[in-house]
């Protein structure tokens, strides 16, 4: 019971931040570029409550805790709805209304970061402060690495569709409704984690590191 109090107040306000802006981000991107769905519906809201998913948002990131002994955390929130028939230019503006949510996420991982930067820099001794901050910064990075993967509905897969020649994206659509079993299927595996998720955080941390360290040096 220690153990699950100490994880929701560390994480809750990192995770709440990191879902609920992703899904601004797309819905913001789609109205930007011509849809107003997610706008007319209230989603473009950085109220968490609007965003919120019962299972998704606290019941699978508390399961992948406690059974990744805090290795692996992911969670969702409810969709953004977008009508891709309404962007100006749908196979184009696709790219950019999936890649909004995860560029929130790198984001936000920057200012979490950033924030650790200043904690240091003031002598901060509060460890709960430096044990939020890191959370944001490795939850962030993990959900916009866990979204990336290139299989619809993730964004990856949205961004790959608009990427492909029109026959190869239509055939790589049509296994969205299947997405998140291959996904799942993979994790089991570890095949999710060793050739996609591993990479690609190393990859994130280090470009991370690289955009504070100018701040790490000036503070």
């Amino acid at each position: 019971m220690d153990q699950l109090i100490q994880a929701v107040t560390v994480y809750a306000l990192p995770v709440l931040f990191a879902i609920t802006l992703h899904e601004a981000a797309h819905g913001y991107a789609a109205r930007y570029f011509g849809d107003n769905t997610a706008y007319m519906m209230g989603r473009i809201s950085l109220n968490p409550l609007r965003h919120i998913d019962p299972i998704g948002t606290i019941v699978v990131p508390l399961v992948l805790f406690f059974l990744t002994s805090g290795a692996f955390l992911v969670g969702y929130a409810k969709p953004v709805p977008v009508n891709f028939g309404r962007l100006r230019n749908p196979k184009r503006d696709m790219i950019w209304v999936a890649l909004a949510g995860p560029a929130s996420n790198f984001l936000q991982a920057f200012i979490w970061g950033l924030a650790l930067v200043l904690l240091q820099a003031f002598g901060s001794t509060e460890p709960y402060f430096y044990d939020v901050a890191r959370a944001g910064v490795q939850f962030n990075l993990l959900l916009m690495v866990f979204n990336l993967f290139p299989v619809p509905p993730l964004d990856g897969g949205r961004i790959l569709v608009g990427l492909l020649p029109v026959r190869q994206a239509i055939a790589l659509s049509r296994i969205e409704p299947y997405g998140f079993f291959i996904v799942m299927a993979l994790l089991l595996t570890n095949i999710f984690s060793n050739f996609w998720l591993g990479p690609l955080m190393g990859v994130s941390q280090q470009l991370l590191q690289i955009l504070l360290s100018p701040f790490q040096m000036l503070l």
